[in-house]
């Protein structure tokens, strides 16, 4: 295997480690692989989490002393102290003569780290495989590049787009494998957004439960929009993770407020009013749309009106994922390709300043 291989092989590995981290946080998924002068594999590491060591600093912790000659990680070393120390200064010091990564760092204040080394005199070769550490990162990645959290909007529906029957009954629409990943997707956010009229209307509980009922390590924090209060007897008061009240404040501004406090992944589980007007203002990333075979009619659609008149003016997806669950469709969905920018699904004509509206019964 040449040099080139081996570098490549060692980047492919910083991707399987980094994997191993959580989706949750507000840090990115970091994998770090130590190489000797000869370019052979001595150590490797990953991010646990925040407020755990960095990979690079995990990686050379298990490096024997002086050995270690070129580091391989995943995303550019950060340059700024946080709850750890800056790697790229930890790297320097240990003696490392050449870091390789994938992508940059879009942060602020963690970016920077390529030109720290270099002034250390430090060879920086980035790029590596970057279209798949873009890949896994992505959504990560986005939100740094933004400050503002990447927002995943989940609904289920009959096949005809039904989230209700007519006496408004919702539950269950799908059946428990499209539950179970429900509640997945749940353990992988870290705050979960819904409205007050679904809070009056169902009482939701908003954990992320097992096939048993019982409350798994992650719980997202749950944030009600809307004027009014969660009632005191509500499920929400009991949630492990705590509750944010947000009040009729713009949902851009909510947002933000979420990625102030850390949280880089948000799930909107709502009704349609929430969930359309998240479309409305351009806020969504993702749709994870569940579809169970049968047919409800009627008007309790899983969205509202979008204000799309003409077909030509129609939201494009891309149709990223399909999965059969039980009986179920699981479709992952972002905006078409051609059609991408900040911002991600939804019509581009935010309204700024818009109070968010409360939400309606819905699942």
């Amino acid at each position: 295997m040449d040099a080139d291989a081996r570098i490549v092989a060692a980047m492919r590995r910083t991707l399987e480690l980094a994997a191993r981290g959580p989706l949750t946080g507000g840090n990115p998924q970091v994998g770090c692989v130590l190489l000797d002068a000869d370019e052979r594999p001595i150590a490797e590491g990953w991010h646990r989490g925040a407020g755990t060591p960095h990979a690079e600093v995990d990686a050379l912790s298990r490096a024997p002393e002086g050995a270690a000659h070129t580091a391989v990680v995943t995303l550019e070393p950060c340059a700024h102290t946080g709850r750890t120390g800056p790697c790229a200064e930890a790297l320097a010091a240990a003696g490392i003569r050449r870091v390789v990564y994938a992508v940059d760092d879009p942060g602020p204040e963690a970016g920077g780290g390529a030109e720290r080394l270099r002034a250390a005199g430090v060879e920086v070769v980035s790029g590596v495989l970057a279209d798949e550490a873009d890949a896994l990162l992505g959504p990560w990645l986005t939100a740094a590049r933004r400050a503002r959290p990447w927002v995943t909007v989940k609904w289920a529906a009959t096949i005809d787009g039904r989230a209700a029957a007519a006496d408004g009954t919702s539950r269950w629409i799908t059946g428990p494998d499209a539950r179970r990943d429900g509640h997945r997707l749940r353990a992988e956010s870290d705050a979960i957004l819904t409205g007050t009229g679904t809070v009056l209307a169902d009482d939701p509980a908003l954990t992320a439960r097992d096939d048993d009922g019982a409350l798994l390590p992650h719980q997202p924090l749950p944030v009600v929009v809307g004027a009014r209060p969660v009632p005191a007897g509500a499920a929400l008061r009991r949630h492990p993770a705590g509750l944010v009240e947000a009040g009729d404040r713009p949902l851009a501004e909510v947002l933000d407020e979420l990625w102030r406090r850390g949280a880089a992944r948000v799930l909107v589980e709502a009704g349609p009013r929430l969930t359309t007007s998240i479309l409305r203002e351009g806020l969504a990333d993702e749709l994870a749309v569940y579809l169970a075979p049968k047919l409800l009619g009627g008007p309790a659609t899983a969205i509202g009106d979008l204000g799309i008149a003409a077909i030509g003016d129609a939201i494009d997806l891309e149709l990223r994922e399909v999965r059969r669950l039980g009986p179920d469709l699981a479709l992952a969905l972002r905006s078409a390709p051609a059609d991408r920018e900040p911002g991600g699904v939804g019509v581009r004509h935010a309204r700024e300043g818009r109070a968010a509206p409360e939400d309606g019964r819905g699942r």
